[in-house]
């Protein structure tokens, strides 16, 4: 049966159910009606939702969005809607690539877990024994901080530094003590897996995970059909800040191809030394605030990520199913990356090796949100105990309100994610 079917049968029952509901007298009938509709399992939305998508997109001024739901551990459907580019009409289809912001970091910790699997990094050795950025303080908490404390984000780092060119990265709090979200964190760790692999992180992603996950389109770096496949982003209905919404990463991304083009060089291949050497072309060639140290012109393990939404779907399989081949994680670290990893009292949600667990009434589930430059929201969610989960993707500002819709139709999950 396909999805479609399926969606009109789950329809077809929940009526019939709906009706047995109002009167006593019309239950015994209409039990028996009901007998062959199985209780809905799957979070494929229904006809009615999708329908009625189109209106949603616009009265939220999302012009494109693409969803994919996993079932039994393998992607089972996936549509894209809308628009890529409002402003050039270009449409959004299934080869289109989604700005994923920090929906990259749980594809990144996967990475990282695929090394502790093979011995090549350990999760509780001070990053400082393999390498010590530049820009890093001086403060003692710093020789402590593991890869553990990076992907439970349990560091103490900002998120990200205000004045990056100038400022020292230091912690606020002792490591393992309490949760700052950090996307500094990740980087750094992004650094030592490219001292220990001697490759980019493109290079490592396409090897270790993209190219046996068959994510043929994916991709942490930039050239010329990625420009011309990935989406824009868009401001919210109401927002009548003069020019267009800026495209922040494009704008870097395209600067920097520029240069590397050049030097004859490519940015899937670009380590941060490369970006380092380029930085001053890059800038020169660029407006002044917008390029401002080699981390905006390098692949970024926190945020730049994209990818069609099918392939986003095709990572979320490998979180639900159990191992079925020799590079996919092993059972327990798997597991370990779906499970709490740090206690600190009073927090309505865990954090795990890259995800955050929340407590529902079908049971946990693990999930993360992304959002780049204001303009792209993203939402990824699992339950590994029933092998399913739904990835939503988007190009507008308001794509939160709309991503929510989407995860509460199909899901009936109302998440305290979307509140707290």
């Amino acid at each position: 049966m396909n999805a479609s079917a399926v969606s009109l049968q789950r329809r077809q029952c929940l009526r019939i159910g709906w009706l047995a509901g109002l009167s006593l007298l019309a239950a015994p009938r209409l039990a028996t009606a009901t007998a062959g509709c199985p209780p809905r399992t799957g979070w494929v939305p229904m006809d009615d939702f999708l329908a009625d998508l189109p209106r949603l997109m616009q009265a939220l001024g999302v012009p494109g969005v693409g969803i994919a739901v996993v079932e039994a551990g393998a992607p089972s459907w996936s549509q894209v809607y809308g628009l890529a580019d409002a402003a050039q009409g270009t449409p959004a289809t299934d080869d289109t690539l989604f700005e994923v912001a920090s929906l990259s970091k749980p594809v990144f910790a996967y990475l990282v877990l695929q090394l502790v699997d093979r011995g090549e990094l350990d999760l509780d050795r001070p990053l400082v024994a393999t390498l010590r950025p530049e820009y890093l303080g001086t403060h003692p908490w710093l020789a402590r901080i593991t890869a553990r404390d990076v992907l439970r984000h349990s560091t103490g780092l900002p998120n990200w530094r205000k004045d990056p060119a100038h400022e020292r990265l230091e912690p606020a709090a002792e490591p393992g003590t309490r949760i700052d979200y950090s996307g500094e964190a990740i980087f750094w760790l992004q650094r030592v897996v490219e001292a220990i692999t001697g490759e980019s992180l493109d290079a490592t992603a396409r090897r270790l995970l993209f190219e046996p996950a068959g994510m043929h389109d994916s991709t942490f770096a930039w050239d010329a059909n990625v420009a011309a496949r990935s989406v824009h982003g868009h401001r919210a209905p109401g927002d009548d800040t003069p020019g267009a919404p800026a495209q922040v990463l494009r704008e870097q991304w395209n600067a920097a191809l520029r240069v590397a083009q050049g030097n004859g060089s490519t940015l899937s291949d670009w380590r941060y030394g490369d970006a380092a050497r380029a930085l001053a072309d890059v800038q020169a060639a660029t407006p002044a605030g917008l390029v401002n140290w080699p981390g905006d012109i390098v692949a970024n393990a926190a945020a730049s990520l994209r990818c069609t939404v099918r392939d986003y779907a095709r990572f979320m399989a490998l979180m639900v199913r159990t191992q079925e081949t020799s590079w996919e994680l092993k059972p327990s670290t798997r597991q370990a990356m779906l499970s709490k990893q740090i206690d600190v009292p009073g927090r309505w949600n865990d954090k795990t090796l890259g995800w955050n667990v929340e407590a529902t009434a079908q049971g946990p589930v693990f999930h993360h949100s992304g959002s780049n430059s204001g303009i792209f929201k993203n939402f990824a969610l699992g339950d590994a105990a029933r092998q399913r989960a739904l990835v939503v993707l988007t190009n507008g500002a308001n794509g939160a309100l709309l991503y929510r819709r989407v995860v509460r139709a199909a899901t009936g999950l109302d998440l305290l994610a979307f509140d707290v």
